[in-house]
C-alpha cells in the first residue's frame, strides 16, 4: 500500500517543484530588469512621493537622486536649445525673458518721470534743496539708544568712517527733543540714532535738520568689518562716490535724496571708494566698496564694510516727534503687503 501511495503522490510533488522553479526564474528575470532600470535612474510609480518613504536616510538619498536627475535633464534641454539656436543663426527666435517679481511689478501711479515739471518744482523747493543747490555742507551726528552695548557702539564708529564729517556722541539719557535743538545750534544737518534690541542693532532714525523730514528704518543683517571674509583694508578719509539704485516712486525719490544729502558734493576719486544704496523689493541694501584697476580693461572690487539692510517703517514731516508728529507715510503690513508684486519705493 505504501508503495502504491508513493506512486500516486509523486506526479503532484513533481508539479509543485516545477511551479517553484518557474517562479524563481521569473523573480530572477524581474530582478535583472529592476537592476537595469536603477542604473539608468530611479523608477517610481506615477503617484509616488518621496515623502512616503519612512526611513529618513533612505528618503534623503532618494531626494538627492531625484534632484540630480532633474538637474541633468535641465542641462540636456539647455544644450539642445543652444545647438538649435546655433544651427538657426540669425533666424533663431529671441530668448525668453524669465518672469521675476521685479518685472511683474504692479505699476505705481507715483512712479517718477524725469521730465515731469511738477516733480522738478517739488524737488527744487523741498527740505533738501539747500544741499543740492550747494548752500549747505553735510555734518552728521551719530548717537545710540540709552546704554548701548559693544556691538552697537562699534557699528556707530564704523558708520562714522563711511560718512565724512560724522561725529559719534553718547546719548547719556537725553531725550531726542532736547538733543535736536543742540544739534541745530552747532550746525549739524543730520541726526542719526541707532537703536538696539538684545545687544543687536535693529532700528535707525534719520532726522534731517533743521526742518525734517524724519525717517524710521528697521535694520537687519548687520555685518561688521571683523565678521566679513575677504574684506579689504580699512577705508581712507577720502570722500566716497554715492550710488542710489532703483528709487523710482515719489517716496523712493525722497528717501534717495535723504541718503544723498548725507555725503559731501564732490567725491574724491583718488580714494576709489563707493557707497551704494540699492533698493530691491523695498529692502535697501547698503554696501561699501573700493574698486581696483587690475589693468586697462579689468576692474575688481573689494568690500570694506560694514554692510546692513534697511526697511522703511515711516516717514514723518518735520523733526522727530513721536506724540504729535504728522506722518507722510507709514508702513501698514496687513493693508500694504497684500500682494507680493506691489512695491512702494
Amino acid at each position: 500500500m505504501s508503495g502504491g501511495l508513493e506512486q500516486r503522490q509523486w506526479p503532484g510533488w513533481q508539479r509543485w517543484w516545477a511551479d517553484m522553479f518557474s517562479k524563481l526564474k521569473m523573480e530572477q528575470a524581474e530582478g535583472e530588469e529592476t537592476e537595469k532600470k536603477s542604473e539608468s535612474g530611479p523608477c517610481f510609480p506615477p503617484t509616488f512621493s518621496v515623502s512616503e518613504i519612512k526611513n529618513k536616510q533612505r528618503r534623503h538619498s532618494m531626494f538627492l537622486k531625484l534632484k540630480e536627475e532633474k538637474r541633468k535633464q535641465k542641462l540636456e534641454l539647455k544644450k539642445k536649445k543652444k545647438k538649435e539656436r546655433k544651427a538657426l543663426g540669425d533666424k533663431a527666435p529671441p530668448k525668453e525673458v524669465p518672469k521675476t517679481i521685479e518685472n511683474q511689478r504692479i505699476y505705481d501711479e507715483t512712479t517718477v518721470n524725469p521730465e515731469d515739471e511738477e516733480v522738478a518744482f517739488d524737488e527744487g523747493t523741498d527740505e533738501f534743496s539747500a544741499y543740492f543747490n550747494r548752500l549747505t555742507n553735510p555734518k552728521v551726528l551719530i548717537t545710540t539708544s540709552d546704554r548701548p552695548r559693544g556691538r552697537t557702539v562699534r557699528f556707530c564708529e564704523q558708520l562714522a568712517t563711511v560718512i565724512p564729517h560724522a561725529h559719534v556722541y553718547y546719548r547719556r539719557g537725553l531725550a531726542l527733543k532736547r538733543v535736536i535743538p543742540q544739534c541745530v545750534s552747532r550746525g549739524f544737518t543730520y541726526l542719526m540714532v541707532i537703536n538696539e534690541d538684545r545687544k543687536v542693532p535693529n532700528g535707525l532714525v534719520l532726522c534731517h535738520l533743521p526742518d525734517g523730514p524724519t525717517a524710521h528704518f528697521k535694520v537687519s543683517n548687520v555685518r561688521l568689518r571683523k565678521e566679513m571674509k575677504r574684506r579689504g583694508k580699512d577705508p581712507t578719509e577720502h570722500v566716497p562716490e554715492v550710488i542710489l539704485n532703483n528709487f523710482t516712486t515719489r517716496l523712493g525719490h525722497s528717501i534717495g535724496r535723504m541718503f544723498a544729502a548725507l555725503f559731501p558734493h564732490d567725491p574724491q576719486f583718488v580714494g576709489r571708494q563707493v557707497a551704494t544704496f540699492h533698493n530691491q523689493r523695498d529692502f535697501i541694501f547698503f554696501r561699501f566698496h573700493r574698486y581696483i584697476f587690475k589693468n586697462e580693461k579689468k576692474v575688481g572690487i573689494q568690500e570694506l564694510g560694514p554692510r546692513f539692510t534697511l526697511k522703511l517703517r515711516s516717514l514723518q514731516k518735520g523733526t522727530f516727534d513721536s506724540k504729535f508728529g504728522e506722518y507722510e507715510w507709514v508702513h501698514k503690513r496687513h493693508e500694504m503687503d497684500s500682494s507680493r508684486r506691489k512695491f512702494h519705493l
